[in-house]
């Protein structure tokens, strides 16, 4: 019996699947195969993908009597949507006076330590009411999502106590009614210890793993809990507590690791069965090979070593080692990058990563970063109808023409949502 689609997208010049790896993400040289079928067409109906593959073949297989809405996309390139899967969306206030201290060569320690940084953020957020902060969040993820974004996780943590952090979450679980674009949720209380607490972090850990998580579970308010693993926050054995506590808890496993020292937050992710460990700008062999083997995912964040201005991560190291890679943007105060081809741009100048394994690390392999991919990061029968169609003619384009939107057209569950189409 012959499907009658809702949208029908036919004729696009190359079309990246990502296709083959819902179960596992891609590693190694796997992360080259992108799928890709060349005169490809889509068929989507109730917001899924009903049919993909050549032209031809979709064609065969769609009925388009009385007449269906048909377009056409020739000579260009397409792909999934775009998930990012580590952001720091929900916040108020900026930080120009963090970014003049950079360039007057001060750490980001130092400028935590001189009022700026988290504690500058957590400020505004404080007083910030749930309609500011959404409002704001929906700026920044409506910008996004015109970037292809269709996927996003948003993560707490400026807050940092039970009603701020609440508040946060309840920002980020609203973001996924106002926009058509999925939505995960972190509770990354541990993102550095309040004023309020200094000198006295092991009494904020036990606020955290007493009061904060158990509030957040008892509101599914997240599916993930996060930690900030790092010298000056949350020591190795602290983090060890807060991620067991929350486990128990019901809530699957993220860590902020060796961002800034070498500190063993990658180990303890692998330690514990983390979903992903993000940052590793200086993580050890060892504790790498420690993830490979556990199946943690390595969320690369190259835009916050731009912002950084300090090295990248060795992802050409973590792929050659069979380890899976993600991307992410890394959004927040600290590193204002909304866009996931400057972060591929980065991955592919500062990286060495491939132009493909760029793709499927911003796709199919960012979707396990959130233990998604059965359902979004790829082009295949049944999953979310999250498409974007580009102005550019193949794969290699996307970082060949760095800090340019090259969005055509954005299909977000099955509807159009941005596109140079006209009326």
């Amino acid at each position: 019996m012959m499907m009658k689609p809702d949208l029908l997208v036919t004729h696009i010049g190359q079309l990246a699947t990502l296709s083959g790896s819902s179960r596992s993400p891609k590693r190694g040289a796997e992360m080259m195969d992108i799928g890709l079928i060349h005169d490809a067409a889509v068929a989507i109906k109730d917001g899924k993908i009903a049919a993909v593959g050549k032209t031809s073949e979709v064609m065969s297989e769609v009925k388009t009597t009385p007449r269906l809405p048909e377009i056409q996309f020739p000579g260009r390139f397409a792909m999934p949507g775009f998930v990012d899967s580590h952001t720091h969306l929900i916040f108020a206030g900026s930080r120009e006076a963090d970014f003049a201290m950079k360039l007057a060569g001060k750490t980001y320690m130092e400028i935590l330590k001189a009022g700026g940084g988290i504690l500058s953020t957590l400020r505004a957020t404080r007083a910030a009411s749930l309609k500011e902060l959404t409002s704001i969040a929906f700026s920044h993820a409506d910008e996004m999502l015109n970037a292809g974004t269709t996927f996003i996780e948003v993560k707490s943590g400026y807050g940092l106590n039970t009603k701020d952090e609440i508040k946060m979450l309840d920002a980020a679980r609203g973001l996924g009614t106002m926009l058509p674009m999925g939505v995960a949720t972190t509770f990354l209380g541990a993102h550095a210890v309040p004023p309020e607490y200094e000198g006295r972090t092991d009494d904020y850990v036990d606020l955290v793993i007493d009061e904060m998580i158990p509030a957040v579970a008892e509101g599914t308010n997240a599916e993930f809990c996060d930690v900030f693993c790092e010298r000056g926050a949350f020591d190795v054995e602290q983090s060890r507590r807060i991620l067991t506590a929350a486990k128990e808890a019901g809530m699957k496993l993220k860590v902020h690791a060796d961002e800034i020292v070498q500190l063993g937050g990658a180990g303890l992710a692998a330690e514990l069965g983390a979903v992903s460990a993000d940052h590793l700008l200086r993580s050890s062999v060892d504790d790498l090979e420690a993830m490979r083997k556990a199946g943690t995912i390595a969320t690369l964040l190259p835009g916050t070593a731009f912002s950084l201005n300090t090295e990248y991560a060795n992802a050409r190291g973590m792929i050659d080692m069979g380890l899976p890679v993600a991307l992410a943007t890394d959004f927040n105060p600290n590193c204002a990058n909304a866009s996931m081809f400057f972060t591929i741009a980065l991955a592919c100048y500062r990286m060495k990563m491939h132009p493909r394994e760029a793709i499927a690390a911003t796709t199919i392999n960012a979707a396990h970063a959130l233990n998604k991919a059965d359902e979004i990061g790829s082009i295949e029968i049944g999953k979310r109808a999250n498409l974007v169609v580009m102005d550019c003619p193949n794969p290699e384009y996307l970082s060949y023409r760095f800090g340019t939107n090259l969005v055509h057209t954005v299909i977000a569950r099955g509807e159009i949502l941005h596109s140079k189409l006209g009326p």
